[in-house]
């Protein structure tokens, strides 16, 4: 064997590597639980949460629905012919806008 060959073994031996070895472990520990925490965070927040929808609705003789949404406690049903209709949470009219001609 060379000298270099007994100096190069003898550097896995250092202390200091070692320290640094298991501090570059811990990190990418940290990291990968880091990316985890972020990625369910993400997750929990931007999962669609449904509305508490009425068991039926029953629209005005001839009216149809153009769009439907949905407030904290109204379901809002927009008629073809334009009328906003407002209803609570248990399916009942509670209101119906006209639009200004």
């Amino acid at each position: 064997m060379a000298a270099h060959d007994k100096a190069e073994s003898g550097a896995g031996k250092v202390p200091e590597l070692a320290w640094l070895r298991r501090l570059v472990t811990a990190l990418a520990l940290v990291m990968m639980l880091g990316i985890a925490v972020v990625a369910a965070t993400l997750w929990l927040r931007l999962s669609p949460s449904l509305p508490e929808l009425p068991a039926a609705i029953t629209l005005p003789q001839g009216e149809t629905a153009a769009a439907v949404t949905f407030a904290r406690d109204w379901t809002v049903v927009v008629t073809g012919k334009g009328t906003i209709l407002l209803f609570d949470r248990g399916g009942k009219l509670r209101q119906a806008v006209a639009p200004d001609s």
